[in-house]
């Protein structure tokens, strides 16, 4: 890595601009030093320079939601990084996904694209591994596979009754509602989104 490329600023720091590798998602803004990029390269996971507490902040250390680092970019300037990774459940501490959950300009309306199932996907991984009291999610996960199954029949029932009364509005809501009990599901049985991505690749 040429670190000489990197113009810190007058406190040794540089911001770092985090995008999810697989949903494109821009997830959050920190900042490194020289250390932590070379930590950052040592783990294979995120290290930054918390301002806060003025020392190397390991991202997901405590919570479980790190950050497997695929490439760290230098803008064209040099002082501005862009770290792209593979984020292993919410990149927000709020809870969310991304940091950038608030719209300030604009209708905030969805854009398309096949990133949602994997944000949604990364919410539920989350749920499931730091339960949230009077989250649904949860609920389904205590009460077990059988009742998540018996939600995935109930939800596809809904969807051929949909179609049949040949209803858009209610194909697209309970399609949505069989879209998250099949990604709850997959979540028990430990499979992602992008094996069932593979499979529909191999079948083209």
């Amino acid at each position: 890595m040429n670190i000489d490329k990197i113009k810190f600023d007058d406190k040794g720091l540089v911001p770092v601009v985090v995008q999810d590798v697989n949903t494109n998602a821009v997830l959050m803004l920190a900042y490194m030093n020289k250390e932590s990029i070379a930590k950052t390269e040592e783990i294979g996971e995120m290290v930054y320079f918390s301002r806060s507490r003025q020392e190397l902040w390991h991202k997901g250390a405590t919570s479980g939601n790190t950050q497997s680092v695929h490439e760290l970019k230098v803008d064209c300037d040099g002082d501005t990084l862009l770290a792209l990774v593979t984020q292993k459940g919410v990149a927000c501490h709020t809870g969310e996904y991304s940091c950038f959950f608030e719209t300030l300009m604009g209708g905030g309306e969805y854009s398309g694209g096949y990133r949602i199932i994997d944000e949604l996907f990364a919410v539920i991984q989350d749920r499931k591994a730091n339960p949230k009291e009077g989250s649904y999610t949860n609920y389904l996960f205590d009460k077990g596979i059988d009742k998540i199954l018996k939600k995935v029949g109930e939800e596809a029932a809904e969807v051929i009754i949909a179609a049949k009364n040949a209803a858009p509005d209610e194909i697209r809501y309970e399609t949505a509602d069989l879209f998250y009990h099949l990604m709850v599901m997959m979540s028990d049985r430990g499979l992602t989104p992008g094996e069932i991505f593979a499979e529909l690749e191999k079948r083209r």
